[in-house]
């Protein structure tokens, strides 16, 4: 349960700012000198085109799908009592650490321009030659705008299982790191598996999708749903967060209670939005790939960028849902009678490959800016990151050539931390913050 103290919370909020100002890390990462194609350096992504018509807009619908509450409570009363954030977090078994204690691999996949405030490797036995990869980023600065969740500064951190390599019972599983951020030197996680309630609450399977986006909203946490079905999100709840009774492979209810493949916890989805005009494809819905909060639009919204092959010739699309403002609907999107959400902004960018994107409007601006942060054609090594709107698009510049691939490597998702104005995102092996503005005071 979500408790209040805001004054005394941004009072620390402050406090955080004024660190993260005076203790940029001086990282590896920053002297990297990248050599790229003549096109790395001068094929941006151009001007947003909106998109306003019925045919581009109704593509973009959703359904919504609760979970009937009796699934949920058969399920509850079977596990026992569902615990919340504060639980896991006591429980972390896994120490995150520093830059300074990170191999030089792990640094040279920081962006090198702007170099981050912030660093963090993973625990070796989630990092080494495992078949997991994180892929997206939330935190309690999107939950809340004190950016404290109960007592504690959270993040949240997305991981997919391959669906190619490692032992086939995870292929294809999802997971989210709970990292407990109160002390920035000696940052700890848990895991907790996310699954999906079946036979009516009497048993769960893992959740079988790649979440590339993940946004925590007031008491819902929303990640993509890249399945190959028509379902764009999922839906949990954070004080929805249950025990597991027996440590096997399996996932879900076996002969002495409930397992998950090892983990203590599961999150059961509590609902999922489904695209009304069918499956992602060229002409119609979008494939779902970054998710992030913007908080400067009334009500706040959830923002999206669509996945598109980064060697491909598809351009991708950008679009934003209000969320409720309904005090029974905490954290769900805003629907008409029948459900259904619509998109109320979208724009057509000429990026491909967008594994990062943000809403954020500067004061003073008539609208917001969009940040995209792509994989290279290659897909290997630094990527970029954009900031667009309407009348064209920046990047920062770096190496003797000028190239604009100064973005991390294999980079996440974007998430921004109102109360202490930290950017946050994720490369493939570690986690990372800069201030938004080192972020814009780089770009061009």
């Amino acid at each position: 349960m979500k408790h209040r103290g805001r004054h005394r919370r941004r009072r620390r909020g402050a406090a955080l700012r004024a660190v993260l100002t005076g203790t940029a890390l001086a990282l590896t990462a920053a002297a990297t000198l990248i050599s790229v194609s003549q096109a790395d350096v001068t094929d941006g992504p151009g001007a947003l085109k909106p998109l306003s018509s019925p045919a581009d807009t109704g593509r973009l619908r959703l359904q919504e799908r609760l979970v009937p509450a009796r699934t949920l409570d058969r399920l509850s009363a079977a596990m026992g009592r569902p615990v919340g954030v504060d639980a896991v977090l006591a429980s972390a078994d896994r120490a995150m650490r520093t830059s300074a204690g990170c191999s030089s691999a792990d640094r040279a996949s920081l962006p090198v321009a702007p170099a981050p405030a912030r660093a963090w490797c993973w625990d070796r036995a989630d990092s080494a030659g495992t078949a997991w990869r994180p892929a997206s980023v939330t935190t309690s600065g999107d939950a809340d705008d004190d950016g404290v969740w109960g007592r504690h500064r959270v993040v949240l951190a997305g991981w997919t299982h391959s669906t190619t390599t490692g032992r086939a019972a995870e292929r294809g599983l999802a997971r989210v790191a709970f990292v407990n951020a109160d002390d920035p030197a000696r940052p700890a996680y848990r895991w907790v598996l996310l699954v999906v309630p079946v036979d009516g609450g009497r048993n769960y399977r893992g959740l079988s999708s790649g979440i590339s986006g993940m946004v925590w909203y007031q008491d819902k946490l929303l990640v993509t749903a890249r399945s190959g079905g028509a379902d764009a999100l999922y839906v949990y709840d954070l004080d929805r967060i249950q025990r597991t009774s027996v440590d096997g492979p399996a996932i879900g209810r076996v002969p002495g209670g409930w397992s998950a493949d090892g983990y203590r916890y599961v999150m059961p989805a509590i609902g999922s939005y489904r695209f009304t005009a069918g499956h992602c494809a060229h002409s119609g819905p979008p494939c779902p790939g970054a998710l992030a909060l913007d908080r400067g639009t009334a009500p706040d919204s959830l923002v999206a960028a669509e996945w598109t092959a980064p060697d491909g010739d598809r351009n991708a699309r950008l679009w934003r849902y209000a969320f409720s403002t309904s005090p029974a609907r905490a954290g769900l999107l805003a629907t008409d009678a029948r459900g259904r959400a619509a998109a109320v902004q979208a724009y057509r960018t000429r990026a491909a490959g967008i594994r990062g994107v943000l809403s954020y409007r500067q004061p003073g601006a008539d609208d917001a800016s969009w940040y995209v942060g792509r994989l290279p054609a290659s897909r290997d090594g630094h990527g970029t990151l954009w900031r667009q709107d309407t009348a064209g698009a920046k990047a920062a510049s770096c190496g003797a050539d000028g190239s604009h691939r100064c973005w991390a490597e294999a980079a996440g998702s974007l998430s921004y931390w109102q109360a202490t104005g930290e950017v946050w995102s994720l490369s493939d092996r570690m986690l990372f913050s800069t201030p938004l503005a080192d972020l814009d005071g780089s770009l061009g």
